[in-house]
């Protein structure tokens, strides 16, 4: 069992120890190495992954080439291409470890199962979706009020974890901006 996961679903509904006990039996510990894929873009996303350990990344590439990440997740975050997940269709993303990372996967099939053996399961997806959406839109809107300089500062001093451990260029790429550019507003807000 996972302790990381345990305390996530217990944030949202209460579980018997006895039941999450079993709950831990849909899932299946994966080890990746930096840079590997979980998920490739044309593929069909068939899991949805919690963070126990590491950083993942979701991105896609796009019509110049240049990979665009829209997401992360650390410890305690879940990452799927969420609409393939759900619809069984070809994902638009790649799915890849930042670091060195373990997750708890929770395949297509078993999520169907444990959601209907244990209802309090439905609830708790609910609300770490709803959540996700909820975090979505206010990315969004900020990005449209806020000039990139704003947006960047307003990121490093929200997520301070992730400034110490994703490398430099791919928190441009999250940002929208170039690794040229992000290194200019590093050197501004230092001097």
């Amino acid at each position: 069992m996972s302790p990381l996961l345990q305390a996530h679903i217990n944030k949202f509904v209460s579980i018997s120890d006895d039941e999450m006990a079993e709950i831990f039996g849909y899932f299946k510990h994966q080890t990746l190495k930096k840079k590997e894929n979980l998920l490739n873009e044309g593929q069909i996303c068939k899991t949805t992954y919690f963070v126990t350990k590491g950083i993942l990344r979701k991105y896609f590439i796009n019509e110049k080439g240049v990979e665009q990440t829209t997401e992360f997740a650390i410890e305690n975050w879940w990452m799927t291409d969420t609409f393939s997940f759900i619809s069984q269709t070809t994902a638009e993303f790649y799915i890849q470890a930042v670091e060195n990372t373990e997750v708890l996967a929770l395949p297509r099939d078993a999520h169907d199962k444990l959601l209907e053996a244990h209802p309090a399961m439905e609830k708790y997806f609910r609300c770490v979706y709803q959540r996700a959406l909820a975090a979505t839109q206010k990315r969004l809107k900020f990005r449209h009020e806020h000039s990139s300089e704003e947006l960047y500062h307003f990121f490093r001093k929200s997520q301070p974890e992730f400034l110490q451990r994703v490398p430099q260029y791919l928190i441009a790429s999250y940002l929208g901006f170039t690794p040229e550019y992000l290194s200019e507003i590093r050197k501004k807000s230092i001097s």
